[in-house]
């Protein structure tokens, strides 16, 4: 959720302009030094000793161990917060991240440059006064070879602009993943550190509201929250660590529904569920028992 300051006056929302909307492609030159950044800002290396999370933090001896974690494709060719800019017609002081999905169609390199193609790939209403969700994909390409790395899609609610009726997508988006209705097969709690959205936000995500206090009142938070693309990194971890020993070659797509904001310094307790190749999850920040992670899946090969 961003924060408003003064929006400027803008029109109606028109869903076949945006749904026909241009975008430039992106391209991304990361370093290794950003995918560690990344790691360490999702809580990789809480625990220096422990080899399987320094693989994602340090190059190793012969500069060529690192590996990156898959979750790091969420920041990589971002276009931006562009619902802000006026002819778009989004109210962007209510809009609401709801999903996150990830696919891993190749192995990420560490280090390397990608084009990011992004569109709105639907549009749907819920009618008037109950908002629409508007989808986003991104299609993250090796610049080099022209390889499809991986497929971002992100699910938002755009709370002020429901009720446009006719121009938006057929049918409903994608239901919740269930999760089993029975104990979980593997629990695995990860502390957050008290500056984790300060490190988190030096990965693109510059928003005030996960480092200024006084931004994070006027959105009505006790103080700076998470970003949910860090909590979603969190529990990737989890996966990593309680399930696959650090092995992210086996890590295909995830998806998470974000329900409620993480405040630094929470302990986050994700529970697994495991059929097969589909593993279910869902979040809690414990102190609070607050679930803020919900519906996840995780898919491997």
């Amino acid at each position: 959720m961003m924060v408003a300051d003064r929006p400027a006056p803008r029109a109606g929302m028109d869903p076949r302009r945006l749904l026909a909307r241009k975008f430039a492609p992106i391209a991304h030159r990361y370093e290794c030094c950003d995918a560690q950044l990344y790691a360490l800002g999702v809580g990789l290396g809480a625990d220096p000793l422990d080899v399987g999370q320094l693989r994602y933090v340090y190059e190793g001896a012969d500069g060529a161990s690192l590996q990156a974690l898959p979750t790091l494709v969420n920041v990589l060719a971002y276009p931006g917060f562009w619902a802000r800019e006026a002819d778009t017609g989004i109210d962007w002081t209510r809009l609401v991240h709801a999903e996150q999905q990830i696919v891993l169609h190749a192995p990420l390199p560490a280090q390397g440059t990608v084009v990011g193609h992004n569109r709105v790939s639907a549009l749907w209403d819920r009618g008037e006064g109950k908002g629409a969700f508007m989808q986003q994909t991104r299609e993250l390409r090796d610049a080099l070879h022209g390889g499809l790395l991986a497929t971002v899609t992100q699910l938002t609610l755009l709370r002020g602009n429901g009720g446009f009726g006719a121009g938006g997508s057929e049918g409903t988006p994608p239901a919740p993943h269930a999760i089993p209705p029975r104990t979980p097969d593997h629990v695995c709690d990860l502390p957050t550190v008290a500056q984790a959205a300060l490190i988190y936000r030096l990965c693109g995500d510059l928003n005030p509201l996960h480092a200024d206090p006084a931004v994070a009142r006027a959105a009505g938070f006790e103080r700076p929250i998470l970003h949910g693309m860090a909590t979603m990194g969190i529990a990737a971890h989890a996966v990593l660590r309680a399930l696959l020993g650090y092995d992210a070659q086996r890590f295909a797509a995830m998806r998470v529904r974000f329900t409620a904001p993480v405040l630094p310094g929470d302990t986050l307790r994700t529970e697994l569920w495991v059929d097969g190749s589909v593993v279910s999850l869902r979040t809690t920040a414990i102190e609070r028992s607050v679930v803020v992670l919900n519906h996840g899946r995780v898919d491997l090969h």
